[in-house]
């Protein structure tokens, strides 16, 4: 059995908005452009046909993509946590690493996932290690350079 599709209320948002600019936006400029160029003569040579065919492929196939996620979510909310004093999904988690670096991170679905935004997939080392620990807790978190301590300074569930 595939895992779960977890999301945030918000990640849901963020991917309905996609398919919707695809769909309505995206798809229907590029048929026009596609139609356009087929009318132009000779299909072999012709750079906007060839390349407008490609585009509306990776279009399509990312709208199914994209209807396929959203069809299978699960939205978790904040307020659906039963304890908001651990960590678990949604979670926005601020830690000191052993080098003594703060860091702030949001525990995120796979389709949000955004490290340099401090948004990590659920599935990730660094969050699964994470997951249910509280406010003083010191994990142990192995990586390709080492182990590394972790200490949980502060957690925060956003609305």
């Amino acid at each position: 059995m595939d895992k779960p599709i977890y999301i945030t209320p918000q990640g849901l948002a963020t991917l309905r908005a996609e398919l919707d600019r695809l769909w309505k936006k995206d798809r229907p400029e590029t048929v026009a452009i596609v139609s356009w160029a087929a009318g132009n003569g000779d299909r072999s040579e012709n750079g906007d046909y060839i390349y407008g065919k490609k585009r509306l492929r990776e279009i399509d196939r990312r709208v199914r993509y994209l209807r396929k996620r959203i069809e299978d979510a699960v939205i978790v909310r904040s307020e659906d946590q039963p304890d908001h004093s651990r960590i678990f999904f949604g979670a926005e988690v601020t830690y000191v690493n052993a080098r003594d670096e703060e860091k702030t991170i949001r525990i995120v679905g796979e389709d949000e996932a955004e490290s340099l935004k401090g948004k990590i997939s659920w599935v990730s080392p660094v969050a699964r290690a994470l997951m249910k620990r509280q406010v003083g807790d010191v994990i142990t978190l192995r990586t390709p350079a080492g182990e590394d301590e972790l200490e949980v300074l502060k957690i925060h569930y956003p609305d």
